[in-house]
């Protein structure tokens, strides 16, 4: 049933201004009680959604770099030996560029991990000190460099459209960041999300986040440029070489089944959302007490599973199969999307109908939201 599965580790060593992600600080961390934990989740899930081998699997966080290279080889043996590896199977670590956390990727490439995913996000100090991320430039640029010599497959994040961030900066950093050579990079514009440090900030006027025009033209050239250098954009923020793209990550786009370990991880499985307690010390009592850190399950209805696979499929350049979806979920194709309002937002440029097969443009693709209100009509979103 499952192809992949997600391995959560919520410990940082800071926590970051923007973000909202299942992080958390600690002073110490009791390895051996989260070996435990983690490979006793893991047996539960292959219990209830095992049969089929993984494709996939990712280390999220967190910062799973932090982990020990041995535990990540247990995880591993463990999950091939519950449900066995497809061949040329995705093994994916995200992971902060520090100095520490390079010192690990030898050890993490012979656990297994074959790709990783280095959270970058900006390649000069001045940025790097506001994102507050520990590590400075050149040592993200050691780290990456590695990287780049331990592991098959290497992809990096940056965060631009910052406060008072302009055009030509952001050609020139992009310039760079395409010139390291990865087949795969996540671009991200900077969003103010609730209950950050980021948001407060914004509140207490601190800084004024970027204005929506100006954005609107860094995004347009983040996509010009990656595709001109062989690297398209293949979902909204996330660009790649033809082949490189996330087996992991298109997993969820694609609406497949995936199981989700650890604290504050989501599942999807038969119909089945599964969700884990966030708070790690509340995932450990669970574990212990029930042999799962599960905090919640609940059975989705068609409908609601064919919203997730618009919301989630419409995101991607290769758009969404009507046709196949309908008869997945028990539905007809007007049930997913309004015909009217499709075939209005085609003739603006916004979306594209081929066969039984429609997508977002690439003009579309900065409205996504906007859109999927527009193309899902409202009973299914309602459900």
């Amino acid at each position: 049933m499952a192809r992949a599965l997600y391995i959560h580790w919520p410990f940082c060593l800071a926590k970051c201004p923007y973000c909202d992600f299942n992080s958390h600080v600690r002073e110490s961390v009791d390895h051996a009680q989260w070996e435990g934990a983690l490979l006793a989740d893991m047996a539960c899930e292959a219990e209830a959604a095992g049969g089929e081998p993984l494709t996939s699997v990712f280390f999220g966080g967190g910062t799973p770099s932090l982990m020990p290279p041995s535990l990540v080889s247990r995880l591993l043996e463990s999950a091939e030996r519950l449900w066995g590896f497809a061949p040329e199977i995705e093994i994916t670590l995200e992971g902060n560029p520090s100095s520490v956390e390079a010192a690990n990727y030898a050890g993490l490439a012979a656990a297994g991990v074959n790709r990783v995913s280095l959270g970058l996000q900006a390649l000069d100090d001045e940025t790097l000190l506001f994102l507050g991320r520990l590590h400075d430039a050149a040592e993200g640029l050691a780290a990456l460099e590695v990287a780049q010599r331990q592991f098959e497959r290497v992809s990096f994040d940056l965060i631009y459209a910052r406060p008072g961030h302009t055009l030509d900066q952001w050609q020139a950093e992009l310039s760079r960041a395409l010139a390291f050579g990865t087949g795969h990079l996540s671009l991200y514009q900077l969003t103010i999300e609730l209950g950050t440090r980021f948001a407060t900030m914004v509140r207490q006027k601190e800084f004024e986040p970027l204005d929506d025009d100006a954005s609107a033209e860094m995004f347009a050239l983040t996509r010009e440029m990656t595709s001109a250098l062989g690297l398209p954009a293949y979902e909204v923020s996330n660009h790649a070489r033809p082949g490189e793209e996330s087996r992991h990550n298109l997993t969820y786009w694609r609406y497949q089944d995936y199981c989700g370990i650890g604290p504050g991880a989501h599942g999807r499985r038969g119909g089945i959302a599964t969700v884990r307690h966030r708070k790690p010390e509340n995932w450990l009592k669970s574990v212990a007490a029930s042999g799962n850190g599960i905090a919640e399950t609940h059975d989705l209805s068609g409908k609601e599973q064919a919203f997730e696979a618009m919301l989630m499929g419409l995101r991607l350049a290769e758009g969404v199969d009507i046709g196949s979806m309908a008869m997945r979920f028990g539905l007809p194709g007007q049930a997913l999307c309004d015909p009217d309002k499709l075939a209005f937002y085609e003739q603006q440029g916004l979306a594209w109908c081929r066969g039984e097969r429609i997508g977002v443009t690439e003009q579309g693709m900065p409205l996504l939201d906007a859109l999927l209100g527009e193309l899902v009509p409202a009973e299914l979103v309602a459900a």
